[in-house]
């Protein structure tokens, strides 16, 4: 009888070891798996910090905050920018940079920015608002082989500008075609703007 209790003795300790065991497997490989999380947030959070680009950043360099805007055309309004700008609206997705700054201590949109595309180059056209409509404030296209003399003819255009080159836009150094493209790329751009962000406007 003795011998029978060490033996079921022996035995449940080596159960309970293994149930011990078990757990600690267990709990090492949960640690394992969590462990990762926090470097996996920091990635997600460092890529929505990424998601303005630098040269967003750049021209905004008073700007407390940018927000990403996402907005989608109606046809109704791709029909009218098409339709005023003489060009095809490529994706009904249009993207937006909205900077924001505190001023008298009431947060305030201070500005809003677009990237458009000409010949495979990037170019930033920032916009202002007046009489509710988005009016060019600026354009930039460092690298892009646009000199600063050309882009500076975008100042102050809207979408009752003609923006076309050899009218109101001059080629100002780059060849004809990149121009061209640059000229059309931001027209197209601000007949969207207006579409999507101006206020009721008949021509």
């Amino acid at each position: 009888m003795k011998k029978l209790m060490i033996i079921g003795l022996v035995i449940g300790l080596a159960a309970s070891a293994a149930a011990c065991s078990a757990s600690q497997g267990t709990g090492g490989s949960a640690a394992t798996t969590s462990a990762p999380a926090a470097p996996a947030a920091a990635t997600q959070s460092g890529a929505a910090k990424d998601e303005i680009p630098a040269a967003v950043r750049h021209a905004f360099t008073n700007a407390q905050s940018i927000t990403k805007q996402h907005k989608d055309l109606s046809n109704e309004q791709i029909a009218r920018v098409e339709k005023q700008s003489g060009m095809k609206v490529a994706d009904k997705d249009h993207h937006s940079f909205l900077a924001f700054a505190t001023e008298g201590g009431k947060r305030k949109q201070i500005g809003a920015a677009t990237i458009v595309n000409a010949q495979g180059r990037d170019l930033v056209v920032v916009y202002a608002s007046e009489n509710g409509s988005p009016v060019i404030k600026e354009a930039h296209g460092e690298g892009s082989g646009l000199p600063q003399a050309f882009l500076d003819q975008f100042k102050n255009k809207g979408h009752d500008s003609k923006l076309r080159l050899g009218e109101d836009i001059k080629p100002q150094g780059p060849d004809n075609a990149l121009a061209r493209a640059a000229t059309d790329a931001i027209r197209l751009d601000v007949m969207t703007m207006q579409a999507l962000y101006g206020s009721a406007h008949t021509h």
